[in-house]
């Protein structure tokens, strides 16, 4: 029996996408101020000019990037609470973790970026991204208090970034190889996630707060 696995193709990115994945990739790894509107145009096959066709510049690009994820986590987020609900804060929770877990396995340059520029944008665009952030930190706040409704409120709250600073420890993991692929490394975050909300019950120390 032929027990190959049918994976659909994923759909061909459009220019703008490419131009965004490829900035995102040479800003993490040079720096907004150390990347030039004709090396993000080399890198996807059109003129420096070109790019302004899709975007008024680099600022845009970075606003898109960062804002756009910000926005992505908050819907995706919204949405697995509302697919899960009918299953238990248990299943919710699991489902905000393999969520997140893939984000940080598969953008870990918007990960350092958020980290290094996130001062670079606009004041208006940086408010919308903290605006984004709160929203999602309380979409998981509300599920673990379902789930250790005893906890103090700030404990709560603290667990969840602390599982964010967790997860999102990706770019930092060291070397494609280093750890035993994409599903052991996301099996091993899962389980550190889950024993970091685990310590809400009140049988042992509370969480690491940073």
């Amino acid at each position: 029996m032929n027990n190959a696995v049918s994976r659909t193709p994923a759909p061909a990115l459009s220019r703008r996408e490419q131009i965004l994945e490829e900035a995102a990739r040479l800003f993490a790894e040079r720096g907004f101020h150390g990347v030039g509107v004709d090396e993000i145009g080399a890198a996807v096959g059109i003129s420096g000019p070109g790019l302004y066709r899709h975007f008024a510049g680099k600022d845009a690009m970075l606003s898109e990037l960062l804002v756009g994820i910000s926005g992505r986590l908050f819907e995706g987020g919204r949405r697995r609470v509302a697919e899960a609900a009918d299953l238990g804060a248990a299943a919710v929770l699991d489902s905000l973790i393999d969520g997140h877990i893939d984000f940080a396995l598969d953008d870990r340059a918007l990960i350092t970026l958020h980290d290094r520029e996130l001062g670079q944008l606009r004041e208006d665009d940086r408010k919308q991204v903290r605006s984004l952030q709160r929203q999602y930190v309380e979409l998981w706040v509300d599920v673990v208090r379902a789930l250790h409704p005893d906890a103090p409120l700030a404990e709560v709250r603290a667990a969840v970034h602390a599982v964010f600073g967790l997860l999102n420890s990706t770019p930092h993991l060291g070397r494609p190889g280093a750890l035993p692929g994409r599903a052991g490394t996301a099996a091993l975050l899962r389980r550190l996630a889950h024993g970091a909300f685990s310590s809400l019950s009140g049988d042992g120390a509370g969480p690491a707060v940073w």
